[in-house]
């Protein structure tokens, strides 16, 4: 059997990050890409992303399905049916340190970036550093932007807040 046939480990993974968040007190967050199959207030959504907080307060009928995440809450006081495809799940998070799993982007981003000539898949490639013929869903692991800043990469580093609590934030490198 090949891997292509297996199912998704995307739905397994992000119930048990929703699961680890719950059991230790963290607030599970989930970065969104939003198309027409993602049924969110698009008045929220920014640059073709939403972040949902799918905790247990935040949410009623939580269901993390294999295909769908599908729940029901308030944006702006107003009842909301979500129903996002697992497929356009691109981040689960805890909120309060960052620690979470970022997923492979979905299928129609990686075909407009080949759409951009081989420039632009060369460019892609190169980053990657996986192996010819190695399944293509890949988990990658989030970093604080702090720690970025140490080994070099990223841009000048920010003061902290005024507050005093460093609150951790996704960095989104393209």
């Amino acid at each position: 059997m090949n891997a292509q046939d297996f199912p998704s480990t995307r739905p397994y993974l992000i119930r048990a990050l929703h699961e680890w968040c719950t059991d230790n007190g963290f607030t599970p967050y989930v970065a969104v890409r939003v198309d027409g199959s993602v049924q969110v207030p698009r008045e929220y959504v920014k640059d073709g992303e939403i972040v949902l907080n799918i905790s247990c307060d935040a949410t009623s009928s939580l269901q993390l399905g294999n295909d769908f995440i599908e729940f029901k809450a308030r944006f702006g006081g107003k009842p909301r049916e979500i129903m996002v495809p697992v497929a356009r799940v691109i981040a689960i998070y805890a909120r309060e340190n960052g620690q979470g799993m970022a997923f492979p982007p979905p299928e129609d981003i990686v075909t407009a970036m080949g759409d951009m000539g081989e420039g632009g898949l060369a460019a892609v490639a190169s980053t990657t550093e996986e192996p010819p013929g190695a399944p293509e869903e890949r988990v990658v692991q989030l970093v604080s932007s702090d720690s970025m800043l140490d080994e070099g990469g990223g841009d000048a580093p920010r003061p902290p807040p005024a507050s005093g609590s460093a609150r951790p934030s996704l960095k989104r490198i393209k």
